[in-house]
């Protein structure tokens, strides 16, 4: 069993930066994948940047640039480093793990985009 907490969600204007963080505990390992997925009001949630097997990331197109995952494995600590936030940034965002190939998700956590 893996569980998953996220924090660090807020508010904050377009621009501005938010550091996520998520707390993994139970039978999880620094080779599982880890990622972060975002879902917005009305949309289908989507992966925002992963960390794969042998140390693979991947960004969506609409984060490269800006966004920056990483991974603290001694803590089982991920973290997502969010930069020039925009308004269509906005959403919850859902700390994700695959384990035995069964998918962990954590709480989610809320970012919300605005002046």
């Amino acid at each position: 069993q893996v569980r998953l907490v996220e924090s660090g969600g807020g508010l904050v204007q377009p621009g501005g930066s938010l550091r996520l963080s998520c707390a993994a505990s139970g039978s999880i390992s620094s080779t599982n994948t880890m990622g972060w997925y975002r879902q917005a009001p009305g949309n289908e949630r989507e992966l925002v940047a992963r960390i794969r097997t042998g140390g693979i990331v991947d960004y969506a197109d609409s984060v490269k640039g800006r966004f920056t995952i990483s991974r603290e494995n001694a803590n089982n600590m991920l973290y997502l480093q969010m930069s020039r936030l925009k308004p269509e940034d906005t959403a919850v965002y859902y700390c994700h793990a695959v384990v035995v190939f069964v998918n962990y998700w954590g709480q989610g956590t809320q970012v919300t985009v605005s002046s």
